[in-house]
């Protein structure tokens, strides 16, 4: 068993669990847009307000849980992380949440929805979204055993294949997202204009999910090169 960085254990009150904690947060309220979106397609406008109150509800704790990670955050030499590279990942996984709740904000603001000949190749395309932020929390819940066993040996190995696998989800979600703005560009003339601007708007948001969730992964990286 690999001893654990002695200045790990000097520190004592490490802000890796904290972080971990709003990264779980996050990556639950963007689980919540797989229902929404279901509740979407069904034209059932009750039920995707309700998701949506459900969605923000999960976005103010996770922000409450942000907060309070910075406020607490030690500022003396006894980091196990870069101060800096936390408080990157953090913003990253906040803004996570936020393009969630706005997200769903917008869809019932506006009592969107999408036409039929898009559903199930956006539901492709959203899970894969999913995917991305689920397997971003999968890596930095590996943080603590990296700082226990000072970036070395068998765990970098794994956070490494970790974000490789991460890279290839964010890779996926392009490819999807291309073929999801070809098929609304086919069918648009017959959409008012308006509705065919802002679905074009949602179906970015949905990316920035992965693209986020790969910068909060490239982040990680980052900590691992030095």
């Amino acid at each position: 068993m690999v001893a654990k960085n002695y200045m790990y254990r000097l520190f004592g009150h490490s802000p890796v669990k904290p972080l971990q904690t709003h990264m779980e947060k996050v990556v639950v309220c963007v689980q919540e847009l797989i229902p929404f979106f279901d509740a979407i397609n069904k034209e059932d406008h009750s039920e995707a307000k309700t998701l949506q109150k459900s969605i923000s509800k999960l976005e103010k704790d996770a922000d409450k849980l942000k907060k309070d990670l910075r406020m607490h955050l030690p500022t003396g030499l006894m980091m196990p992380v870069s101060r800096t590279d936390l408080l990157e990942v953090l913003r990253l996984q906040d803004q996570v949440a936020n393009k969630a709740k706005d997200i769903a904000g917008i869809m019932v603001g506006r009592k969107m929805s999408f036409p039929a000949d898009m559903g199930p190749l956006f539901v492709e395309y959203l899970q894969r979204c999913v995917d991305a932020a689920e397997q971003a929390l999968a890596t930095v819940n590996e943080l603590d055993e990296l700082v226990e066993t000072g970036f070395r040996g068998a765990e970098v190995e794994l956070v490494k294949s970790m974000l490789q696998k991460l890279d290839k989800i964010e890779s996926d979600t392009d490819k999807i997202q291309i073929k999801t703005r070809a098929t609304l560009f086919k069918i648009e003339k017959e959409l008012p204009p308006v509705d065919v601007m802002f679905l074009y708007k949602i179906i970015e948001w949905v990316g920035d999910l992965a693209d986020l969730s790969q910068r909060v992964g490239s982040r990680l990286q980052m900590m691992l090169a030095r």
